[in-house]
């Protein structure tokens, strides 16, 4: 009776990959590891046997055995990285490894918005684990969602021009302001005592608060040194936008023309304060485009307000909150920071241009 022999599975090689593989096989700069694992794949793509190619490269016949299954299960992939010790390669054919990875990238389940590792490992017949790595490997992470919106102003790039403009080649004479309102700022109270910080183990605070009220802080942040002029104020109408204007005109060198970076906001338009600009023609508002808040860099100061002073902050009543906030804008001004605006408009729209072709 004839002994059935145990034949090897044949490799098919993609152009892709056997164009990787004749690079590493011959190139001098990679690692003698590389070049070896390559010429073993050229070898079995080409049809020869585990033991032939074991005495043409001097090798052993069960490393060869091990380098074509880890290419049959990782592909380039797997010659790359050194084969894990102890463990076995995963029993399933690079067609299954494409079709998860198609279905991850192209499909959905039935029944929810994206797939788990448990839903595609039972719609595809295969452990947990095994979609778990493939995962990996190809790094898709279908339970992660990011945000974006992209503005739809007629004149975007009308605006983005005068905004960069403004920021790279400031005009002569003249100050350029960041200006926005930071509205409902809540000063809440927690309802225990903060519990510090301790080796290992972070500050804690409680979940749940007391309010005490709400202000807005308006700011206008100086592009040239980094200073703040602000001010808060219990709401953000087109009134107290005026007085705030009002106070940057006090606050600054009655000599020099100011401009202004402003968002859309209804209070920015109002025809009261279009008549108190006409009065004081030194003043010249440059509005943002429309959802691109991103442009107006005293966002940025006001992460670092939240971050630093506010989120974590317990106040008592909203006075506390107003002179919590008047202080960090103390210290800032003893210490500014100058925030550099580096990106040209040609850069961003690349940027627009890519997100929109994704």
């Amino acid at each position: 009776m004839l002994q059935r022999m145990n034949i090897a599975e044949r490799i098919t090689l993609t152009p892709q990959e056997e164009s990787m593989l004749n690079r590493w096989s011959q190139g001098k700069r990679f690692p003698l590891r590389l070049i070896q694992r390559a010429q073993i794949i050229q070898l079995a793509s080409q049809g020869a046997f585990n033991h032939d190619i074991a005495k043409r490269l001097n090798i052993s016949r069960p490393t060869v055995q091990l380098w074509r299954e880890r290419f049959l299960a990782l592909r380039l992939s797997g010659l790359e990285k050194d084969a894990p010790r102890p463990g076995r390669f995963p029993k399933i054919h690079h067609k299954r490894v494409t079709e998860i990875v198609n279905a991850t990238l192209h499909t959905t389940p039935p029944d929810a918005t994206h797939w788990s590792t448990r839903g595609m490992a039972k719609a595809h017949g295969v452990s947990n684990a095994t979609v778990q790595r493939i995962w990996k490997e190809y790094n898709l992470k279908p339970h992660l969602v990011k945000t974006f919106k992209l503005s739809r102003d007629k004149r975007f790039l009308e605006k983005l021009y005068d905004i960069v403009g403004l920021y790279l080649n400031p005009p002569d004479k003249a100050i350029v302001f960041c200006v926005d309102e930071k509205s409902q700022i809540q000063a809440l109270e927690r309802t225990q005592p903060l519990l510090p910080l301790r080796p290992g183990i972070p500050a804690r605070q409680t979940h749940d608060y007391t309010r005490h009220g709400t202000t807005t802080l308006f700011a206008a942040l100086n592009m040239l040194d980094g200073t703040v002029i602000g001010d808060c104020m219990p709401r953000h109408r087109h009134q107290e936008f005026i007085r705030f204007l009002q106070i940057i005109n006090t606050n600054t060198p009655s000599d020099l023309d100011l401009h202004l970076i402003v968002d859309n906001y209804g209070a920015h338009k109002h025809l009261r304060v279009q008549r108190w600009l006409k009065r004081h023609p030194r003043f010249h508002l440059h509005f943002t485009p429309t959802s691109s808040s991103w442009v107006n860099m005293v966002e940025r100061w006001f992460s670092d307000i939240t971050s630093k002073r506010i989120r974590r902050g317990s106040f008592k009543h909203i006075k506390e909150l107003i002179m919590a906030i008047k202080k960090y804008i103390e210290s800032h001004n003893q210490n500014p920071k100058v925030y550099v605006w580096t990106a040209s408009v040609e850069s961003i729209m690349r940027k627009i241009s890519n997100v929109k072709n994704c």
